[in-house]
């Protein structure tokens, strides 16, 4: 039956083709699209997994570079039961490197306190250095810097070379390689250089990293700290009041904060006021017009803290929970092109069947069943499917691969054997349900009149 199947479509070689195109392109565009959500899985899987300790970040702000926080809070989270040690953090998005106006995809300085960074048990781009070394308390007031592999890269810097970022001159001592996306954007400098370069206020930070003592669970030690602050002014990030820029030209880079700025604090709890630091660099300052005073609650919603604290466990979750939204997205796109291939499946088979009426009608009556006749016409409507499906997988998995490999720094497609092997049983039970219906046509057809109507 299968070969014959096979031989009726080799009859109509251009009618086949076209219906194998139709489907692997289907088949191709589902594996683009959900390899997009693999990809954004596994980046941020591999990038939260590298990091164990906690962040204390501004409110609402989904990563640290939006975060403001001020400075003198370092050594009050320090005295928290269940803290080893706190390191400040700077970040600051670099626009312009060696006079290149940088877009996509985004660096960023990342200004580090020495002292306490070095003491970290947790080795975040000191254990993945590939050359040079990692900077030393002996760099604190220098313009020495740690890049990353990438970026060596695409300036074609190696050790000992210098790197023009911001009017000034960092010199390279070390390249690192986590292997993430979203950790390999950084040129790591002594914090105190990064707030000169930038002009960022000696009063504020970005964020704390916080290292515990791991005698106190993250679930317990995060609102501890989260309560020490209780009762002060904070000014909550915005998306519209930030100066700085959601929008960084890299799509993965762009969805993840897009995606983690969804999950922090709603913006019903901030109430009617001016949200938002007047200026990026600053401190809030008690008493500005434009904070949100923690103490009272705004139309029943509880009172704002005045910073967050974040688990790694606490960012992928977020992550997890807001990325069905994207999987939903992309399964009505692949919805819509599979919509597209299964008619044409449907309108190929049809007309197939019609043109073969009489081929019919003479099968019946030298004996074929019913049931012979349905076989024949979904076997060929499942060969039609399976070619598909093995072409649109082979293409869209070359294709990822491909386009990987043209942008490493800027997207991170995973087609993963799970998703293939999905996408190739999908199309061969699509095309055997677009057979059907021509299918159930012809074999209801009596032998004369088949042949009549042929």
């Amino acid at each position: 039956m299968l070969k014959f199947a096979i031989r009726n479509l080799m009859t109509r070689p251009m009618r086949s083709v076209l219906s194998l195109v139709g489907l692997t392109v289907a088949i191709m565009g589902m594996i683009g699209l959900f390899s997009v959500a693999k990809g954004l899985d596994e980046m941020v899987g591999k990038t939260f997994g590298q990091i164990e300790g906690l962040v204390a970040m501004q409110p609402g702000a989904p990563i640290p570079i939006f975060s403001r926080l001020p400075a003198s809070w370092g050594p009050e989270i320090a005295k928290v039961p269940g803290v080893k040690l706190v390191s400040p953090e700077v970040w600051v998005r670099a626009n312009v490197i060696d006079g290149k106006m940088i877009i996509s995809p985004p660096r960023f300085l990342f200004g580090i306190e020495l002292p306490t960074r070095l003491q970290l048990k947790n080795r975040v781009y000191r254990k993945d250095m590939i050359s040079g070394r990692y900077l030393t308390e002996a760099d604190k007031g220098t313009l020495n810097t740690v890049v990353s592999k990438s970026i060596a890269d695409e300036f074609h810097k190696t050790i000992g070379d210098t790197l023009n970022v911001a009017g000034s001159d960092l010199k390279i001592v070390g390249i690192y390689n986590c292997g993430s996306l979203l950790l390999d954007i950084a040129l790591i400098v002594d914090i105190d250089e990064v707030r000169k370069i930038t002009r960022f206020g000696n009063d504020s930070v970005c964020a704390f990293y916080i290292e515990q003592t791991g005698d106190v669970p993250d679930s317990e030690l995060a609102p501890r700290i989260q309560q020490v602050f209780k009762g002060r002014e904070v000014e909550a990030w915005q998306p519209s009041t930030s100066r700085e820029p959601l929008e960084s030209g890299n799509m993965l880079f762009d969805l993840f904060v897009r995606l983690l700025s969804r999950v922090t604090l709603p913006t019903a709890a901030l109430g009617n006021a001016s949200l938002g630091p007047s200026d990026a660099h600053a401190a809030p300052k008690s008493g500005d017009a434009t904070t949100v005073r923690t103490t009272a609650s705004l139309k029943g919603i509880p009172p704002l803290l005045p910073v967050e604290v974040r688990s790694p466990t606490d960012w992928a979750s977020r992550f997890q929970d807001f990325s069905a939204d994207l999987d939903l997205f992309l399964a009505i796109m692949s919805g819509i092109g599979v919509t597209i291939a299964v008619l044409s499946i449907v309108n190929t088979m049809l007309m197939s069947v019609t043109e073969r009426i009489i081929e019919f009608g003479i099968l019946k009556a030298n004996g074929w069943s019913r049931y012979d006749v349905l076989r024949l016409i979904t076997s060929e409507s499942a060969v039609l499917g399976f070619f598909g499906g093995i072409f649109g997988c082979i293409v869209g998995w070359l294709a990822t691969r491909g386009i990987n490999s043209i942008w490493p720094d800027r997207i991170y497609l995973v087609a993963t054997p799970g998703l293939l092997l999905f996408a190739l049983a999908f199309s061969t039970v699509l095309g055997i349900f677009g057979g059907l219906y021509p299918a159930v046509w012809a074999m209801r057809m009596m032998p004369m009149d088949a042949i009549r109507r042929g």
